[in-house]
């Protein structure tokens, strides 16, 4: 079982995305999202969300994401957090947000 020292070492913010559109080159349908993180600054992201939003239903929408994991590039895009979400039923994503305003670059604990 991990202990509450590994669940602080990873890093949880909340942000809220400014701009979100179609990776064309992702394999697997995905979105290309940059997100305002207050303090952190913008960073971008990679989320395999397609399913349940549309680009605009996105924007200015508050989102928790591990900031701390590393930049990976994914189909050309350089993705610096990771947005987390949830399956639901039929195993589509949900993202995990705050269910009232916060400020940006809020630590999840």
């Amino acid at each position: 079982m991990a202990g509450i020292n590994a669940f602080n070492e990873i890093d949880m913010r909340v942000g809220r995305i400014l701009r979100a559109e179609t990776n064309e080159r992702a394999r697997k349908p995905a979105y290309k999202l940059w997100i305002d993180f207050g303090p952190l600054g913008v960073k971008t992201s990679s989320a395999q969300l397609t399913a349940l939003y549309q680009p605009q239903d996105l924007i200015d929408r508050l989102v928790i994401a591990a900031v701390n994991l590393g930049t990976r590039r994914i189909a050309g895009f350089s993705s610096e957090v990771l947005v987390l979400g949830l399956p639901d039923a039929a195993g589509r994503v949900v993202l995990l947000q705050p269910e009232r305003e916060v400020p940006l670059g809020g630590r999840v604990y």
